[in-house]
């Protein structure tokens, strides 16, 4: 029985920094299915996310319902932000160019966070009373809970975005013939821009769900930044699907890996099996050849 609760608690921890990195993969797609870039300010939504729900709180004393979609919309406000003033007016179309431009600007939103919030670790409470549920011999937080339920949240809205909405519908489109997209009228400009407002929403969200049972930082979304890479990674780069499977399958490594062999391991694996894909299938679990 201590043997199946073991691997019910690993697995539980597993599917949870499995669906943070899902949501951060998400974003990445997003962005990259639109404008055919890897937008390496990703990242910093996930800390941003988290400063602006701390602030929410404690500075302007919002409750948790309140303060959770006004961090989202500031998240998703400074990325609209982000894409026309930083990366629109370049002139160069040239896709390495423009990610130069997002690590630049990934730079500069990080050096904005540690001024204005200070680099001091802070604790976020989380979204309902952290009282342990008992589940089969292992143990539950609520949190876990609430990650795992507005992560499927999350994956069902976007789904709908993407079916059954007219910008949605524009998005799908571009992503799959720019050119066709512009023949027929759909404005690249205001894609883009909705694209980056949905990345940095969707990097917030990861955020204020994982701050709670971490600490917050300045610099917190930079390695769980490279892991929800790596998870796009693994899934093939561009696909939700892939981005879901490729989350989910490295946090459950990470945890398995972590339980059974050493938790010196977990921040590794992330890493070793971004390699491996490159080297043995580079298209990722559901990319195309």
């Amino acid at each position: 029985m201590n043997n199946f609760s073991d691997f019910l608690q690993f697995f539980l921890g597993g599917l949870t920094s499995g669906a943070i990195y899902a949501l951060i993969a998400l974003g990445f797609c997003v962005v990259h299915n639109t404008m055919g870039i890897v937008n390496f300010v990703q990242v910093d939504f996930v800390t941003l996310g988290g400063m602006c729900l701390f602030s929410a709180l404690f500075s302007l004393g919002l409750p948790m319902a309140a303060g959770l979609p006004l961090a989202l919309l500031l998240v998703a406000l400074v990325a609209m932000l982000l894409e026309r003033i930083g990366l629109r007016p370049a002139r160069s179309s040239d896709p390495l160019v423009l990610i130069f431009l997002t690590v630049g600007l990934s730079i500069i939103l990080r050096g904005a966070i540690s001024l204005i919030w200070g680099k001091n670790r802070m604790a976020l409470p989380p979204l309902t009373p952290d009282r342990p549920i008992a589940l089969l011999g292992a143990t539950v937080l609520p949190q876990t809970l609430w990650i795992l339920l507005l992560t499927l949240l999350a994956i069902g809205l976007l789904s709908l975005f993407f079916y059954r909405t007219s910008l949605g519908l524009a998005m799908r489109a571009v992503a799959c013939n720019p050119t066709a997209a512009a023949v027929v009228g759909i404005a690249a400009g205001r894609v883009r821009l909705a694209s980056y407002a949905l990345a940095g929403a969707l990097g917030g969200l990861a955020g204020v769900l994982v701050t709670p049972i971490t600490t917050l930082s300045y610099d917190v979304g930079v390695l769980l930044g490279l892991k929800g890479f790596a998870a796009a990674i693994l899934g093939g780069f561009g696909s939700f699907p892939g981005a879901i499977v490729g989350g989910v399958g490295l946090g459950l490594l990470e945890a398995f890996s972590a339980g059974y062999l050493s938790s010196a391991y977990k921040d590794v694996v992330a890493f070793v099996v971004l390699l491996l894909v490159l080297a043995l299938r580079p298209q990722g679990l559901l990319g195309r050849h």
